[in-house]
Formats: C-alpha cells, structure tokens, sequence
C-alpha cells in the first residue's frame, strides 16, 4: 500500500500529539538553535481550513532569536481528533478552554499567536484567563466578522459540505482553480498531494462550526483592552478578510504594537516569513522585563 505524503517537520523541529487534560493535540515544536539565548516560547493557532503547518517557515528564524515554537493544529484540525458531525464540540468556548490546556502542558507562560481564525480563537481563551499567557499577537485577525465577500465564501464552502464529502468538495475547489475564500485549503505550504491530504483530515463539523464563527464573530476588542496583556496586530500590506484599515483601528483600540509585513498578504507567515518572524521577535523582546 502506498503511503500518503505527509509534511515534514521543518529542521531541527519535530512533530508529536501533546498530551493535554483535553486530549492529545497534534504540534509542530521547534527548540532555540544551539548556542543562542534561551528567550521564550510561542504557541502559534492556524486559522480556518489551515494547520500548524502554515508556520513551518517561522521555526528557523525564530529558533535563531531563541525563542521555542510549538505550532498545534486546534481539534477537528487535520491531524488533531475531534467528532466528525457534532459542532457543539466546536463552539468558541470549547476551543479556547482547549487553547488554556495546551499552554498548561507547556508548562511556561506562553507568547500566544492566532492566524486568522486561530487569532479569535485565541482572543476567547485570553479573555477566559489571561495568566498563562505573556502576550497576545492577532496576525490577520479582526475585530469581529469577517467581510462580506469571504462571508459569501464561506457560505459557500459550509453549503458544499452540508450535501458532499469532503472528497467531493476538494474535486470541486480544484476544478475550479486555488480558491480565495479564508485560508483556502488548496492554498498554502505543500503540494497538492499534502493539501489535499491536509483538507481531508479536517472533521466537517469543525469547518462548519468555525465557519459560521467567522460570519458572525462580535467585537470584543473593548473587552481585550482591558486585559493586562501587551498586544500585537501583524498583518500584511493587503488583506480581503479584514481591510487592513479595520486592522489598524483595531491595534489602536487595544494600544497595540502594530506591524504591517510588506509583499504578504492574508498570511504573511508565508508570504514573508523572514520579516514576519523579526517583527514577532521584536515584539517578544520588547516585552521582557530587564
């Protein structure tokens, strides 16, 4: 039997279930390279339809400033388990108390990063308790829903997976060419083969449970401003989820670092990793007490 291709783990990172009091979660680690200072540890949340994959151009670069990275892929999430039909196991709520897990297993208060739908995820488990948390970086992550055209998108994607499988619905977005809608699962890091093996690992009701989140997400920045957390906005130069002005007032809102990675778009940890992993590292820096 042929085996299907996987992901390999970036150099000197491995990939591993860790073992949370909420189930095993499947994570990308990475140490700080040999011989540099030893400064933290970032937990990093992939956004809708993506994996801990999307950050394996950040563990080099990060590891060179010292800092661990522990990408996971959040339940329901391609190689993390979670039920296939059930989205109540998916509510916002759920995913960040498992968000609260993961850096319990860590054992370390935790630089926290969200992508995306990983950004609102990991808003919700900052707003449940702060404390194992050192700083909150959203990376292309709004305020509240996302815009009309990717709600229109995700519409769609939610209507397909409610009368095909998931296979179909990948024959679907292939035929129709690299789709546009949030984190397009046939987009990213990896061949086709890798995509499309990403794609069927997600649970359906996982994507359909986050999808109906994104369309219909509150603002909750005022409740985050009052969070004693150093905040960072990282976007790219454009974005069609959230205009990168909203982005802005955001980070204004929340007295935010703000960092705009020029060339990238919706994901500048793959559009520009190198710039996009010195800005996370200066703002980490920034945030350590002398």
């Amino acid at each position: 039997m042929t085996r299907q291709p996987t992901f390999t783990p970036p150099p000197g990172a491995r990939a591993y279930p860790l073992r949370t009091t909420r189930g095993e979660f499947a994570v990308v680690d990475s140490s700080p390279r040999a011989g540099a200072e030893v400064r933290g540890v970032a937990l990093m949340l992939p956004g809708f339809t993506g994996s801990k994959e999307d950050f394996g151009l950040l563990h080099e670069p990060l590891g060179a400033r010292g800092y661990r990275v522990v990408a996971v892929d959040g339940r329901g999430q391609y190689e993390s388990d979670g039920p296939a039909d059930d989205e109540t196991a998916y509510a916002q709520r759920e995913l960040a108390r498992d968000v609260l897990a993961q850096a319990a297993a860590l054992g370390v208060p935790v630089h926290l990063v969200g992508h995306s739908l990983g950004g609102q995820i990991a808003r919700a488990a900052v707003l449940l308790d702060h404390s194992p948390f050192l700083s909150l970086t959203l990376v292309s992550s709004g305020p509240a829903e996302i815009s009309l055209s990717q709600r229109q998108r995700v519409k769609l994607l939610r209507d397909a997976l409610a009368v095909m499988s998931m296979e179909k619905v990948w024959e679907a977005i292939e035929a129709m060419g690299p789709p546009e809608e949030v984190g397009g699962p046939a987009r990213g890091l990896g061949d086709q083969a890798q995509l499309r093996r990403r794609w069927l690992g997600h649970k359906p009701a996982q994507l359909l449970a986050t999808g109906r989140q994104l369309c219909t997400e509150p603002d909750r920045v005022a409740e985050l401003a009052a969070v004693p957390l150093p905040f960072h906005v990282l976007s790219g130069a454009h974005d069609d989820t959230w205009p990168v002005a909203i982005l802005d007032d955001m980070a204004a809102r929340l007295s935010a670092h703000r960092t705009v990675v020029m060339g990238a778009e919706h994901s500048p940890n793959a559009d520009q990793p190198l710039p996009t992993a010195r800005a996370l590292a200066d703002f980490w820096d920034s945030t350590r007490v002398a």
